[in-house]
């Protein structure tokens, strides 16, 4: 298998080009595209074929749970349960942008998708690719950073090709990414407005902090 390469506009994304990827992750293929930190594999997160092949893909331990693309705060609630304040607050502060909210999966989403835990990551990107594929897709997608385990994280597609350019069919360029840091990961899953940073990534626990201690 050698991957084709589709150039999509980043900020403009073309209809048809969407279209074509949603086609293909339709039919159960890992797509490599954009987001606003790294490359990510996308698939459709109920088809568990599809989720299985990004953990050959990436070698990648069993028993960590895929993030999830969502293209709006509202997406949130249909497919996750058990959301308080602490949720509200930060997605009104921070999405779209880096910040991944770990919080309870609801019964909609397969628990192969949240690796047997009962939880789901999920984030509403600014990239407008991803954002653009969810939209069309009517789905989640899931965002797991598009290369091998051990190595690097991608931000451009030609990084993809020369790690995964012989295991998947089709990488998205949309460009460099808008950021060269991770995002960070705050875990809500505790309930009762607990809250943990699981990696602090592109937004510093104290902006965190701040939102979650607003009145």
């Amino acid at each position: 298998m050698t991957a084709e390469t589709l150039r999509i506009h980043p900020d403009e994304p073309e209809a048809e080009l969407i279209d074509f990827v949603v086609k293909s992750l339709n039919s159960g293929n890992v797509v490599a595209l954009p987001t606003d930190t790294f490359y990510g594999l996308a698939v459709d997160p109920v088809n568990l074929r599809a989720v299985e092949r990004i953990y050959e893909i990436k070698t990648r331990s069993r028993h960590k749970p895929l993030s999830l693309l969502i293209g709006e705060v509202e997406q949130a609630y249909e497919i996750a349960r058990s959301l308080d304040t602490a949720f509200d607050r930060l997605a009104e502060k921070f999405w779209p942008g880096p910040l991944t909210i770990v919080v309870k999966a609801g019964s909609k989403l397969p628990l192969r998708v949240t690796a047997n835990t009962g939880n789901v990551a999920l984030r509403v990107p600014e990239a407008a690719i991803a954002r653009a594929v969810v939209s069309k897709l009517g789905l989640p997608i899931t965002a797991t950073s598009a290369n091998l385990s051990g190595m690097p994280e991608c931000t451009y597609a030609n990084c993809v090709r020369e790690q995964l350019g012989d295991q998947i069919p089709l990488i998205v360029d949309g460009g460099p990414t808008a950021r060269t840091t991770a995002t960070t990961i705050v875990d809500l899953s505790g309930g009762g407005n607990s809250w943990m940073i699981l990696r602090e990534g592109a937004i510093p626990t104290h902006e965190i902090a701040l939102a979650l201690q607003r009145a």
